[in-house]
C-alpha cells in the first residue's frame, strides 16, 4: 500500500517537474524573443550605419575628416574622402552632394562602392546634417551651403573636380558650378532637382502637400516617415514602425530646426540666381520617369535652358530616390559622361 502510494507521489512529482521545466523553458524562449525585439527595435538603424561607416573604412578606403572653415562662426563639415588618395591622373575627383532625405552615407549608400572604382570620392555631409556638421552663421541660403563645401575643398586641397548633386544637393551643385566655384569645377551632374523653377513654382509643389513642409520632408512619426518613402520611391520598402521610428532618431532630430530654416529659404528664394544662368560646364540631367516630388517636366526644361552642353537622361521605373531604386543605371551614366567611357548605358533614351 505504501509503496504503491510513493509510486505514485514519484510519478506525480516526475510530471510537476516536466511541467516546470516546460514552463521554465517557454518563460526562458519568450524573454529571449522580447529581447532580441526589444535589440532590433532600438538598434537596427544604429547597426545599419555602423555597418556603412565599416564597409567605407575597411572595404573602399574610404574616411571621415572633420573640415573647419575659416571665420568666427565655427563651420565644420564632415567629408568622407580618399584614405591615401593616388595622382588625380588616375582618378579624377568627383564630390557628391546629398539632398534632405539623409547624410552622405545614406544617400549615396548604393553608390560609393561603383564610384570609388573611377573616382576619388568626396562626399560630405552638408551644413546642419549629421552631428559634425555645424554652424553658428545665421545664414541657410543655397549660396551658403555652396560656399562653405567650395572652401571645404580647396583646404583638402583638391582645385579641380566634378560634382553630382541630388534633389536639394542639386541646388548646391548648380549654384557652385554657376558661382562659388565656377572655376574648378569641370563636369556636373544633377539629379532631380527643380533647379529651373521658379521660387513661385517651388512654393506651389509644396503647397500640395498635404501638411507644412517642413514636416513633410522632416518627419517626425512613423507614418510621416512612411509618407516620404512612398513619396520618393517608385518601390517603397515595406517597414515596421520600430525601424521608422529609429531612422527618425538617427536622423531628424539633430539640428532639426537649423534644417527647418533651410528649408523655408529655398521655398523663399530657390537657388538665389535670377535669372538662373547658362552654365559653361557640360552637364548632365538624371530624372526617374516616376518621380513624384519634382516632376520629370522641370528636367525637360533645365535641358532646354542648358542648351547642346546639357545631356538629359530618364531612367525608367525610378522615384526621386533615383540613387537608390536606379543605382546601376545612375552609376554608369555618370561614369560615362565624365569619363567619356564607351562601355557605359546607352544615352538617349529621353533627349528633348
Amino acid at each position: 500500500m505504501h509503496a504503491r502510494s510513493g509510486s505514485a507521489a514519484a510519478a506525480t512529482g516526475a510530471t510537476v517537474n516536466a511541467m516546470r521545466q516546460q514552463s521554465t523553458l517557454f518563460a526562458l524562449l519568450s524573454l529571449s524573443l522580447l529581447l532580441v525585439r526589444l535589440l532590433l527595435r532600438l538598434r537596427l538603424a544604429a547597426f545599419r550605419d555602423a555597418a556603412l561607416t565599416l564597409h567605407l573604412l575597411a572595404r573602399l578606403r574610404i574616411r571621415p575628416v572633420t573640415v573647419r572653415l575659416p571665420g568666427p562662426d565655427g563651420t565644420t563639415l564632415r567629408f568622407w574622402c580618399p584614405a591615401s588618395p593616388s595622382s588625380t591622373t588616375t582618378k579624377p575627383p568627383l564630390l557628391l552632394l546629398h539632398g534632405f532625405g539623409g547624410d552622405a552615407k545614406w544617400t549615396w549608400a548604393h553608390n560609393f562602392a561603383a564610384l570609388s572604382r573611377s573616382f576619388h570620392l568626396y562626399v560630405p555631409d552638408l551644413v546642419f546634417f549629421g552631428s559634425h556638421s555645424r554652424s553658428a552663421s545665421p545664414l541657410r541660403s543655397v549660396a551658403f551651403q555652396a560656399r562653405c563645401v567650395a572652401d571645404a575643398m580647396r583646404l583638402l586641397g583638391v582645385p579641380r573636380y566634378h560634382v553630382v548633386g541630388i534633389s536639394y544637393g542639386g541646388f548646391v551643385a548648380y549654384r557652385m558650378a554657376a558661382v562659388e566655384a565656377r572655376d574648378c569645377v569641370d563636369r556636373l551632374v544633377v539629379m532631380t532637382s527643380a533647379v529651373a523653377a521658379t521660387a513661385r513654382e517651388i512654393s506651389a509643389l509644396a503647397a500640395r502637400e498635404e501638411m507644412a513642409v517642413e514636416d513633410a520632408l522632416l518627419p517626425d512619426t512613423a507614418a510621416g516617415l512612411r509618407r516620404l518613402v512612398c513619396r520618393s520611391m517608385h518601390r517603397p520598402p515595406r517597414l515596421p514602425d520600430f525601424v521608422l521610428h529609429d531612422f527618425i532618431q538617427l536622423m531628424f532630430v539633430d539640428q532639426r530646426k537649423e534644417r527647418s530654416e533651410l528649408l523655408r529659404e529655398l521655398l523663399k528664394n530657390g537657388a538665389g540666381i535670377d535669372p538662373l544662368p547658362v552654365l559653361t560646364q557640360r552637364t548632365l540631367v538624371l530624372w526617374g520617369d516616376k518621380d513624384q516630388v519634382f516632376p520629370v517636366d522641370l528636367g525637360y526644361r533645365l535641358q532646354r535652358h542648358l542648351g547642346d552642353e546639357c545631356r538629359l537622361e530618364i531612367i525608367k521605373d525610378a522615384g526621386h530616390a533615383l540613387q537608390l531604386e536606379g543605382a546601376g543605371k545612375v552609376n554608369g551614366f555618370i561614369r560615362s559622361f565624365l569619363l567619356d567611357a564607351p562601355d557605359g548605358p546607352e544615352f538617349g533614351f529621353a533627349r528633348n
